[in-house]
């Protein structure tokens, strides 16, 4: 196999791998901005409040690597409800610049307090042995990590998308997304939906936070970086569509991942150039309304 070959491999599967990643802390985001417009800049945040919880579990309290992806799931989600309740619902007749200025004003809060209990430092965690070494796949390995994240991604895309396709609650949201007003005038209760919402969305966050401390790694600027990739992923597959941020994740992660291969010293501009060629063409996204 010729050297070109498997680099094409490589970043094919590494660009799946980051494709994931991005896709699961994602996909909550696009949800809850389509359903609510609520311009929600915590969301890294939150995504990076889940890697330092699984940092504290595994290694302060021994938990292992796995039950500690569900805990953090759980406990981010449930804090995050209380964030909405008590902060973001007030502000949700506001304009743009208010929820900006207060969401802005949690990723920087959120940043300082990590910053200072856990220093600035990246970090990393000791993984399971079954998570380490290479998986033979006859012609070539590939890293077992990476495969895991793959295999995380796909369950929670084809859970997901039962959830929003063949459930009761799927079809209130995508009908809550595609026109609210209406949503409420048959009787859907759009803000507890909203609040179910974000706790699933924060939750899923902070799952990617957990998976991505031995992916992309993790530090108190890790809410900001990758907030803006989160919102590229948004914003290129449209608000409020699962399908549009699945394919909007596999395009931007597969690209940026195929600049840091090819051109690693300008490999950082390819997911900016590949978003802002798609929003010219289409400005409101893949699968988004015009």
């Amino acid at each position: 196999m010729s050297l070109n070959l498997n680099t094409i491999i490589s970043i094919l599967f590494d660009g799946l791998a980051y494709a994931m990643f991005l896709f699961i802390v994602s996909v909550g985001l696009s949800v809850t901005m389509g359903l609510m417009g609520f311009v929600n800049l915590a969301h890294g945040a939150f995504a990076m409040a889940g890697g330092y919880l699984v940092l504290t579990l595994t290694r302060g309290w021994g938990v292992p690597f796995l039950p500690s992806l569900v805990i953090v799931f759980l406990v981010v989600g449930a804090v995050s409800v209380l964030f909405e309740r008590a902060l973001y619902a007030r502000l949700y007749r506001a304009t743009e610049l208010d929820q900006v200025l207060l969401t802005i004003g949690l990723a920087f809060m959120a940043i300082a307090g990590f910053t200072y209990f856990y220093g600035p430092s990246p970090q990393s965690i000791r993984l399971p042995s079954y998570l380490t070494g290479q998986i033979e796949g006859g012609f070539r390995s590939f890293p077992t990590y990476r495969v895991f994240i793959i295999v995380v991604g796909i369950v929670l895309i084809a859970a997901l998308w039962y959830v929003f396709e063949r459930t009761n609650i799927g079809a209130k949201i995508r009908a809550a997304v595609d026109n609210r007003r209406m949503a409420q005038s048959i009787g859907i209760d759009v803000d507890r939906l909203f609040t179910l919402t974000f706790g699933i969305g924060s939750g899923l966050a902070a799952l990617g936070g957990g998976l991505a401390i031995q992916l992309v790694g993790l530090s108190p600027s890790f809410a900001l970086i990758y907030l803006v990739f989160f919102l590229l992923v948004v914003a290129v597959g449209g608000l409020g569509s699962f399908k549009g941020t699945l394919v909007a994740a596999l395009i931007l992660g597969i690209f940026d991942t195929a600049g840091k291969y090819l051109y690693a010293d300008a490999g950082g501009l390819f997911i900016y150039a590949i978003a802002m060629a798609i929003l010219l063409i289409r400005p409101a996204g893949l699968y988004g309304r015009e």
